[in-house]
């Protein structure tokens, strides 16, 4: 077996960049011969690459790149079981499945990630406040572990790993074959209901009194407002589009969406374009743009709006972006909300993409990210020193909320911050040592943040 290709890897934020040993294993045969030599010190899976960070980078290390993309999908047209490697992207399974009036029930704001990746960071959408995470729809998955095993992984069977897996950023093992339940849809579109929000309380308000009434409901933030207006953002929630809200010439396909010619952002854009001031004009020119309105929109558009942009993140520049999510408990959602957007207001350092939701209850997985409250995501364009200085005063903002960090978002959160923000660390650690004792599976992020066994 040759030893892996050495690589410079990034995630979606291109930030931090990383020299990684590849291995591209076409079957399992292969994979298993790659770790039972056991070359690396360690390795983790690689889907898409579409983390922010640095979860699916391994440093000097063996990253093993998901195989098997778009290959061997079944559906049980009856039952609504989808049957797939894990490497199939969410791409490749809606392009399968809509055209047999069947959907994702739960998924992010991309559809070009794969579904190992997506069970690793425990993805959630824009229903999570009724539908919780991806684990809502996982009905099981086979799992290589480090001895070399496969083992079958439900609620009912070999659950603590089952439990573990999910948002446990690849360390359990390699995912391999996945079953999930899809979403009966009578057509491919959603209704949806824009409104401008004036300010934090009144987005919070609308929030609170109305999402029950939509399944998917997501707000844009202006997080650069400032004074009376500080949280003024646009709404935007949908239900699914039964066949009669469709207009007459899309009745007859509802089920087609309708091809697009999509952009792309050719190179890295110079860093000094996205600025406070730049990024100030965006965010007041969005809001003026998105008026009170209802309208029938295909999925693509409301749930994938960025899907629709080639390498779109090279807007940030060569020095990439730090994604920072967090999600804040119910109670203390709307201090802790004013606090973090009045810390970013003052140091003038900006993101136009910010995304303000509702999170329903956590479920039993010891690292899942979402609790029951509200979780807000910001983009930063890498400035450096400022930044990393503002992202930890965020993070004690965070903290002092009872928040955490999201992980699959996460490049630079410290060990002790992730400890207090994650308390049931140490039920993870036990599944980790009892399937995986000699650490075969690690990462940069697992290093980083303390829960690699060998170090």
């Amino acid at each position: 077996m040759a030893p892996g290709e050495a690589t410079d890897l990034a995630g979606w934020g291109n930030f931090p960049v990383e020299n990684c040993n590849i291995y591209r294993p076409e079957g399992l045969d292969e994979l298993r011969s790659i770790l039972a030599q056991r070359r690396e010190p360690d390795f983790i899976s690689r889907g898409q690459g579409r983390s922010y960070g640095d979860a699916a980078l391994n440093a000097q290390r063996g990253v093993i790149l998901a195989y098997g993309s778009g290959e061997r999908m079944h559906l049980d047209s009856a039952s609504g079981t989808l049957e797939c490697l894990a490497g199939t992207t969410l791409a490749e399974i809606l392009d399968y499945a809509v055209p047999r009036g069947y959907s994702l029930g739960i998924t992010p704001g991309t559809k070009r990630i794969s579904l190992g990746g997506a069970i690793a960071a425990d993805v959630h959408g824009k229903n999570h406040h009724k539908e919780g995470t991806i684990s809502h729809q996982l009905l099981g998955f086979s799992l290589l572990t480090a001895d070399g095993n496969i083992l079958d992984c439900s609620r009912e069977e070999n659950s603590e790993l089952f439990w573990a897996t999910l948002g446990g950023m690849g360390l359990t093992g390699v995912i391999l074959g996945v079953r999930l339940a899809l979403q009966a849809s009578s057509t491919a579109y959603v209704t949806s209901s824009n409104e401008r929000c004036r300010d934090l309380d009144d987005v919070l308000t609308r929030m609170e009194e109305g999402d029950r009434q939509y399944d998917y409901a997501v707000a844009w933030i202006d997080c650069l407002a400032k004074g009376r207006a500080l949280g003024r953002s646009i709404l935007m929630r949908a239900n699914p589009a039964a066949l009669e809200d469709l207009p007459p010439s899309r009745r007859s396909l509802p089920h087609h969406v309708p091809s697009r010619v999509r952009p792309s952002v050719p190179l890295f854009l110079p860093g000094w374009l996205l600025n406070p001031w730049s990024m100030r004009a965006f965010n007041a020119a969005f809001y003026a743009a998105h008026r009170n309105q209802r309208q029938t929109l295909d999925f693509d558009r409301y749930f994938y709006a960025l899907d629709r942009i080639e390498h779109w993140n090279r807007v940030y520049g060569r020095r990439g972006a730090l994604q920072y999510q967090v999600v804040l408990p119910q109670s203390r959602a709307r201090e802790g909300l004013v606090a973090l957007l009045e810390r970013i207001v003052d140091t003038g350092l900006a993101s136009f993409l910010a995304v303000l939701k509702t999170t329903g209850p956590a479920n039993p997985a010891p690292l899942s990210f979402p609790i029951e409250g509200v979780s807000l995501a910001l983009d930063f364009p890498n400035t450096g020193t400022g930044l990393f200085s503002l992202l930890e005063d965020l993070d004690a903002v965070t903290l002092a909320h009872g928040g955490r960090v999201y992980l699959a978002k996460d490049s630079r959160l410290s060990q002790e911050n992730f400890r207090a923000m994650y308390p049931r660390i140490e039920e993870f650690n036990a599944v980790k040592a009892r399937y995986d004792p000699e650490g075969l599976f690690s990462s940069s992020l697992a290093r980083r943040i303390g829960l690699a066994v060998n170090s």
